[in-house]
């Protein structure tokens, strides 16, 4: 497989009215990047997108057999092409080093991130206006309508999990 064909891609912006952006084109729903992309991705250094990696599997916030793929990639290296096997990483890895690394873009993630996990926690849901015009999600719809509230309710008992009281 050549870089990005089949992959997906993942984009971090500042918008005209200067909110951040993230766009993502996935492929089977995920993105695979390598630990190249994500360091131009978060405006870091590869080494820096290892060590954090490193980290993520160690402390067992992420499973490798669910988050890292190996495709063969062929690249130029110096005169020579040269076929090697590179990692890839989905789009749960990704998530997580933007939570890690120390850049303006991945602060801007995870403002971005962290804004749409507010509003879901409020309203119950989160809402990208401009998917759902282009008519984008992937198979969202379908798996909806598969998917009763009814059975989500049934498998609460019809109440909450855990309550947990504001204001101590």
């Amino acid at each position: 497989m050549r870089p990005n064909q089949g992959q997906g891609e993942i984009v971090i912006y500042q918008a005209e009215d200067g909110l951040t952006k993230v766009e993502c084109r996935f492929v089977d729903e995920t993105v695979w990047l390598t630990q190249q992309q994500m360091a131009e991705l978060f405006h870091t250094s590869r080494s820096n997108i290892v060590e954090h990696i490193g980290h993520i599997y160690e402390e067992g916030e992420l499973d490798e057999t669910s988050t890292c793929r190996k495709f063969r990639q062929v690249r130029m290296e110096g005169n020579r092409q040269v076929t090697r096997e590179l990692p890839f990483y989905n789009l749960d890895m990704i998530i997580s080093l933007g939570y890690r690394v120390k850049s303006l873009i991945a602060t801007q993630f995870r403002r971005w991130a962290t804004e749409r996990l507010k509003e879901y926690m409020i309203k119950g849901f989160t809402m990208d206006d401009e998917r759902l015009k282009n008519l984008g999600g992937g198979n969202y719809w379908r798996d909806q309508k598969n998917r009763p509230a009814s059975q989500l309710l049934k498998r609460l008992g019809g109440r909450p999990l855990e309550k947990v009281p504001a204001g101590g």
